[in-house]
């Protein structure tokens, strides 16, 4: 039986704790050390090719190497726009001119056996094209060759993975975190001042904490060689080259998808125009070039030979429409027959007349004067009687007034039309009007030129007509003409119209398609910061007219901003 003096475990429990206490306070500070409470900095775009940038103020160039061929998309700097004319030689390390082949897809391509090294490689572009000639200067970075697991070299982990973890690794050692050994050290230290102050035999607790620190120890070196291949496997796959919305809130396009995209830009600028006023409209038929077909007296529908015109149906001035059966009452037909008898009882007496007559005339008693007089009353009796049977029988023809387009048919075969009912209605497309309504917003004689925006989006040019004298619905009606009106605009269609009253504004004036709604809805623009990279920038906007708003806050002048694509790039997550 080991008996262990009181004073000799002291000396352990001491020995113990302060080893406790010294490993936390040295694996906090070792912890703490180097640790950065500043922002994060940007997140950083890994891509599955290498690729070499380069820009200047008429020009950018994006190179994207796959295998030993590279790949060259070169875009104006201002709008975006491709440059499928160019002509491009590259020198690649400075001693190998090449030129540049172009693709069927507006895409160059360039092959070296350079491009299977390592590293950086400098690469010049001379290009010349149409638009001006230019020289970019850019670096390839060429990755590295990938090594086998044998000649990696270890991997050590920084100080700070120390935090949070129960293991850290030191070269090729996995080690058991200073916290484990300091509690462990801590503990021991208690049993044994506990132990030592009840005087008590101390061989079954000796083997105990023998026991614990073999443990301890065969612990901290059990994880030699651990395999932590995760964060190389992540490093040998980086992100693939497609449109992704990054940590810090921007979206990365890479060339290929802007041009799918049809992604463009313009740099902002401060421009003085005319401001526009909001109006309520509609779309009226030319005067002058549309017509309603209607009956002068009503009646019964009959359609022609060829069937009644169908909706779209093209016309002519003076083609036959439809037919008019006109509608007789009872009386006015009893009447027509009384009419008919009593004209063919005249026929009946002028004609035994004529017959007389001319047998006097034959034996030369009556003179050949009274013949030609019967002669003549006989066919007037016969003339007035076709009269009054064709004014029973024979139907009103519709026929087209101008030359346009079927725009409305509102009848069947058989059906009974009114006088004021409109059977027809006649449009010519290409003359179309817009009718708005003026309620004091300006004043009808200032207008100087006005736009419209249709429900499906399509913009409008308008020329004014002029206004009336006359309020209607407590409001001034005002005409505009549609220049090169679209084929699917239809009359009776509601638009917006922007009227400019001759307000001057001097500001940023965009195109609406510019403008979309973010994630929390706000007005935004995407902010073409990179080659390869696009920001939101929320923005405070104002109508100007159909096509254009004013950028009252939110957008400096001189940025390049996307004025097409930018809703689909809205949508990248």
């Amino acid at each position: 039986m080991l008996i262990i003096p009181n004073g000799v475990l002291r000396r352990i429990q001491v020995v113990l704790t302060g080893l406790g206490l010294l490993t936390v306070i040295a694996t906090a500070a070792l912890a703490h050390k180097g640790h950065d409470h500043g922002a994060p900095p940007p997140s950083a775009v890994t891509t599955s090719n290498p690729r070499v940038a380069a820009q200047s103020d008429a020009y950018e160039l994006v190179g994207i190497l796959r295998g030993e061929r590279l790949g060259l998309y070169l875009d104006r700097f201002a709008s975006n726009e491709p440059v499928t004319d160019a002509k491009i030689v590259i020198t690649v390390g400075g001693d190998q001119d090449i030129q540049a082949e172009p693709g069927s897809n507006g895409v160059y391509t360039v092959a070296s056996p350079k491009f299977s090294g390592e590293g950086p490689l400098e690469l010049i572009f001379a290009v010349t094209a149409p638009g001006g000639d230019d020289l970019l200067i850019g670096t390839l970075q060429l990755p590295a060759k990938t090594m086998t697991a044998a000649s990696a070299p270890a991997r050590s982990l920084p100080l700070q993975e120390l935090r949070g973890s129960t293991a850290f690794r030191v070269g090729n050692l996995e080690i058991v975190s200073p916290f484990v050994i300091a509690g462990v050290s801590l503990v021991l230290g208690l049993l044994i001042g506990l132990a030592a102050r009840s005087r008590r035999k101390l061989v079954p607790f000796a083997g105990l904490a023998v026991l614990v620190l073999v443990v301890s120890t065969a612990y901290a070196f059990a994880h030699e060689d651990l395999d932590h291949g995760a964060d190389a496997a992540r490093a040998a796959h980086p992100a693939a080259d497609i449109p992704r919305r990054l940590p810090d809130g921007t979206v990365f396009v890479p060339k290929p998808s802007q041009r799918l995209l049809s992604v463009r830009t313009t740099i902002t600028k401060t421009e003085e125009a005319q401001k526009a006023v909001n109006l309520i409209g509609r779309i009226i038929p030319d005067p002058n070039r549309s017509g309603l077909v209607q009956s002068i007296n009503g009646g019964r529908i009959m359609a022609s030979k060829d069937g009644l015109p169908r909706l779209g149906k093209e016309v002519k001035k003076g083609d036959v429409l439809a037919f008019i059966e006109q509608a007789v009452g009872q009386a006015d037909r009893t009447t027509l027959s009384e009419r008919v008898g009593e004209i063919e009882q005249e026929i009946a007496v002028a004609e035994t007349k004529l017959k007389r007559v001319r047998q006097l005339s034959d034996r030369g008693v009556a003179p050949p004067s009274q013949v030609a007089d019967a002669e003549i009353e006989l066919e007037g009796l016969r003339r007035r009687r076709e009269i009054v049977r064709q004014t029973r029988i024979e139907s009103e023809v519709l026929r087209a007034p101008i030359d346009g387009t079927i725009a409305a048919a509102r009848v069947v075969p058989g059906q009974v039309v009114a006088s004021q009912d409109i059977v027809f209605q006649i449009v010519d497309p290409k003359g179309l009007w817009v009718e708005a309504l003026v309620y004091g917003e300006i004043d009808p004689a200032k207008v100087t030129g006005a736009s419209a925006a249709a429900v499906d989006g399509a913009r409008l040019k308008l020329a004014f007509q002029g206004f009336s004298k006359a309020m209607q619905q407590q409001a001034t009606v005002v005409q505009f003409a549609v220049e090169n009106p679209p084929g699917n605009l239809s009359v009776g269609s509601p638009v917006t119209v922007f009227a400019q009253n001759g307000t001057s504004v001097r500001d940023i004036i965009m195109p609406r398609d510019a403008v979309v709604r973010g994630a929390n809805g706000e007005a935004v623009v995407w902010r073409h910061t990179d080659l390869e990279r696009f920001e939101a920038r929320p923005v405070r906007t104002e109508p100007f007219d159909a096509t254009r708003l004013v950028i009252r806050a939110g957008v400096a002048e001189g940025e390049r901003i996307v004025i097409r694509g930018s809703e689909l790039i809205n949508q990248i997550r």
